[in-house]
């Protein structure tokens, strides 16, 4: 999930391997931006290729997925609806291929990912990057083949905007440490949720961990100047967002104001969007 739309974090990918297929899901939004991305990854000869977050149970997606196949297994990012509600129905119509995620409860058919370890990728390398804080189950995939790699990201790093901190599932200490670690992936093409495929990790990891730190400033100015509540610091640090956005922006603060130590004592720990 995404925060307000802005332009692309550093220069977009002006290719891909020939091994990576996008799928754009036809749900776009504030959240998902230009829909939820698919990636399709087949090593070269290969007969059976790879899924990485088959997105929302959307017929025509699932269709064009199935299409693409023979498919030997399905990998999930991370556990929200709109990456992972296509699940089932594509392990179904896919005559049982494991659907594979670091949260047992989004894997189907097979083990979780063991996020010390590496999958078999039908020819392609794929290494496991555990990446908490967007969300707890959070993981990024490296993948290789023919010396060329890519790093699928999630959401931990978009293609535009900035991602949210879903707290209290993400912790922003666990994100920015992610972060910290993808900033080592220097030159390597980033491949997001959402939005656009970018031409280095290391590069977006670090506007990334730039933006955060600024927010902390904003959110300790916002509190020494008054603010008191998630609400009261939102409207101080995120007037610029539009105001329907504003639930999401308290996950965000929420994690934030944990961070520094300053959330409100009694204040409840989990947000219910209205």
């Amino acid at each position: 999930m995404g925060g307000h739309v802005t332009g692309a974090v550093t220069a977009l990918a002006s290719e891909l391997p020939e091994w990576v297929t996008l799928l754009r899901a036809p749900n776009p939004g504030p959240m998902t931006l230009d829909g939820t991305n698919t990636w399709l990854l087949r090593a070269p000869g290969a007969a059976y290729g790879v899924v990485v977050d088959p997105g929302p149970a959307d017929e025509a997606h699932l269709a064009a997925i199935a299409e693409w196949g023979p498919v030997g297994l399905v990998l999930i990012t991370h556990g929200h609806q709109d990456h992972t509600e296509a699940s089932p129905r594509l392990h179904g119509m896919l005559g049982g291929v494991p659907v594979r995620a670091a949260d047992p409860a989004h894997s189907i058919g097979g083990p979780a990912l063991d996020t010390a370890g590496d999958v078999d990728g039908h020819g392609l390398a794929i290494r496991l990057v555990p990446t908490p804080g967007h969300t707890a189950d959070s993981v990024c995939l490296l993948v290789e083949h023919g010396g060329r790699q890519v790093v699928l990201t999630g959401d931990t790093i978009l293609g535009r905007g900035t991602t949210v901190v879903a707290h209290p599932d993400g912790h922003l200490g666990d994100y920015l440490t992610s972060l910290e670690l993808l900033a080592t992936y220097r030159g390597i093409p980033a491949l997001p949720g959402h939005g656009p495929a970018l031409a280095d990790c290391g590069a977006a990891a670090d506007f990334y961990l730039a933006h955060r730190r600024a927010r902390l400033d904003q959110v300790r100015a916002a509190c020494d100047g008054g603010a008191r509540t998630p609400a009261e610091v939102v409207a101080v640090v995120y007037a610029d967002v539009d105001r329907s956005l504003w639930w999401a922006a308290e996950w965000s603060v929420r994690a934030q104001l944990e961070y520094l130590g300053r959330e409100p004592e009694g204040y409840a720990a989990r947000l219910d969007r209205p």
